[in-house]
């Protein structure tokens, strides 16, 4: 199997598990849960060997990451919209209905080596999301080409120096702005909303078109928050109310633009991508 990322311990002061200490070295695997599958799977080597989660890392040891071939896909038939791309990152547009990633074989990250170009630096690395969105949801997605920028790009949502906005459409009558602050399996969590368009509706009261902002990074965090304010997202079968889901059109959620500075040329990326015509629809 090919080896993708490689990884040369420093001489540490106390031995740590290859499980502890894994985690945060291969950019491709920022997660301790996907540290742990990877071992399990026998796709990280220590010294040439196969690593064994409990096995003690004390220095100077070569820690490599193999690539999955069970996630390798030889015919992978599917078209990426690239809206931007250098040799470092790229921001492509996910169609809802999509999944990011996953042991299918049409998900965007198995696409992404044949949509994008090869990073001619160093350190590339198969490309990478640095988030995520849901099946459900459309937008923008951030991808990092080297081991790098995956982890830089990854700062930058952790410093909270990079803006998402979305748009969505809501059911119900809506104040014109706010914010909200609701915690998430026990953590804070902020949002913020304005409203753009609203009409009437026979079925639903008011149908409205809102932008979002999310200030922190939950799971499902702007959709737990409509409808925590009683303004679920059109569509939304998981969060909405019952008797007002809207089913076979979709969740009504756009990831529709980024901006950010660039890791390293300090450019300023301001990327947008307009909003799926079956929301406009709605507001003519």
């Amino acid at each position: 199997m090919k080896i993708t990322e490689t990884h040369t311990s420093p001489n540490l002061p106390y031995g740590i598990r290859l499980s502890d200490y894994a985690v945060g070295i291969f950019a491709s695997i920022p997660s301790k849960a996907g540290i742990k599958k990877a071992i399990k799977k026998g796709l990280i080597l220590v010294n040439n060997q196969r690593g064994v989660s409990g096995q003690f890392i004390v220095g100077g040891e070569k820690i490599e990451l193999l690539e999955d071939e069970n996630l390798i896909k030889k015919n992978i038939d599917l078209a990426l919209e690239v809206l931007w791309e250098d040799d470092y990152l790229a921001v492509i547009y996910k169609p809802a209905g999509l999944l990011v990633s996953g042991n299918k074989a049409k998900t965007v990250t198995n696409a992404l080596p044949f949509n994008l170009k090869p990073s001619t630096q160093e350190n590339a690395v198969k490309p990478q999301p640095v988030h995520r969105l849901d099946f459900a949801t459309s937008g923008l997605l951030l991808i990092g080409k080297t081991a790098d920028s995956i982890r830089e790009l990854g700062k930058l949502f952790e410093n909270k120096t990079i803006q998402k906005t979305y748009e969505a459409v809501t059911i119900g009558k809506m104040k014109n702005q706010g914010t909200i602050n609701f915690p998430i399996d026990g953590k804070e969590s902020l949002s913020s909303y304005l409203l753009l368009k609203t009409v009437n509706s026979e079925r639903f009261e008011k149908l409205n078109l809102v932008q979002l902002t999310p200030h922190t990074g939950r799971r499902h965090q702007l959709r737990i928050h409509c409808a925590h304010i009683g303004n679920p997202i059109l569509g939304d079968v998981e969060h909405g109310i019952e008797e007002k889901i809207l089913k076979g059109k979709g969740l009504f959620l756009h990831a529709k633009s980024l901006e950010f500075t660039h890791p390293y040329t300090q450019e300023k990326l301001v990327i947008q991508k307009e909003t799926p015509a079956k929301f406009n629809r709605l507001f003519i």
